[in-house]
């Protein structure tokens, strides 16, 4: 929150129940709280009525791939949290320009690491290490504690599925990519990034000052019964955290993220004056 000075004006793009449109219209912020979800936007409908910044979040249900409508600079900040842009495959790209294009000043980005996801291939129960109440009431959590002996059970590694998601970044069997790219099949085809990849692509829409982080990378060798004992003390939640932000930031170690890569950087407005009709709408 440290970082909003100049910001007033954000479109958070594939916002779902407003974890962070809302926590932004709190500190002061106008948003555009944009969802394909019906469900997800009536949810964070009810949630900021009840934190009481209703007046302040502007709900829109849309697809990333289709952002035409907005204008070049049309916020101050423009993000998209929680790897939505991962599911717009094959049209990450062109998305990942135009939310460039919308945004005046930075932008945000967390997409899906092709190196943090990686491991989850060979670790059906991960998640699990991050459960800090095995006791509470969530259903995931619930569910995760409840199935973690069937899912090593089950478990089996495929070491061809490893080495395809490696080589092309995408989640899902072969047969199930070459049903989507027919358009044969509904559901979307996750599309995991490199950090390289990553910076060049935003590079070359024109974004500097580029840092990348991948969230988690240290956390993911922690063992369980020391990161609940960490998280339960302030003091040295506070210092873990400030330590491991550092550490997942180095370039070496940043595309390791538990879930996903993190890209925040400024946008240099003179590039799109020469490339602003890459956006016509064409692939």
């Amino acid at each position: 929150m440290e970082r909003l000075d100049g910001i007033q004006t954000v479109f958070d793009g594939g916002a779902r129940s407003g974890r962070f449109s809302i926590l932004l219209a709190k500190q002061g912020c106008r948003v555009t709280h944009f969802d394909i979800s019906q469900p997800m936007i009536d949810k964070a409908k009810e949630l900021a009525e009840a934190a009481g910044v209703s007046d302040r979040i502007t709900f829109v249900r849309g697809a990333l791939e289709k952002l035409n409508n907005y204008p070049n600079k049309s916020f101050d900040l423009v993000m998209s949290f929680d790897t939505p842009i991962s599911y717009t495959y094959p049209n990450q790209n062109r998305v990942i320009g135009n939310l460039v294009r919308m945004a005046r000043k930075r932008v945000a980005f967390s997409v899906l690491s092709r190196l943090g996801t990686l491991p989850y291939l060979c670790n059906p129960v991960q998640k699990t290490q991050f459960i800090l109440d095995e006791e509470c009431a969530d259903p995931f959590v619930q569910w995760s504690v409840a199935n973690r002996e069937k899912m090593i059970r089950d478990f089996r590694f495929d070491r061809q599925n490893a080495e395809w998601v490696m080589a092309d970044g995408l989640l899902g069997d072969r047969q199930e990519i070459e049903e989507y790219e027919a358009g044969h099949a509904p559901w979307c085809i996750t599309y995991t990034f490199m950090p390289d990849e990553l910076e060049r692509i935003l590079r070359g829409f024109g974004v500097r000052n580029i840092r990348l982080s991948g969230p988690g990378a240290y956390g993911r060798t922690i063992p369980r019964e020391i990161l609940v004992k960490l998280m339960s003390d302030p003091e040295q939640k506070k210092d873990s955290l400030d330590f491991c932000y550092k550490f997942d930031s180095i370039s070496y170690v940043c595309g390791m993220g538990k879930d996903n890569l993190l890209a925040v950087g400024k946008i240099e407005w003179g590039f799109w004056l020469t490339h602003i009709a890459l956006f016509s709408g064409k692939r």
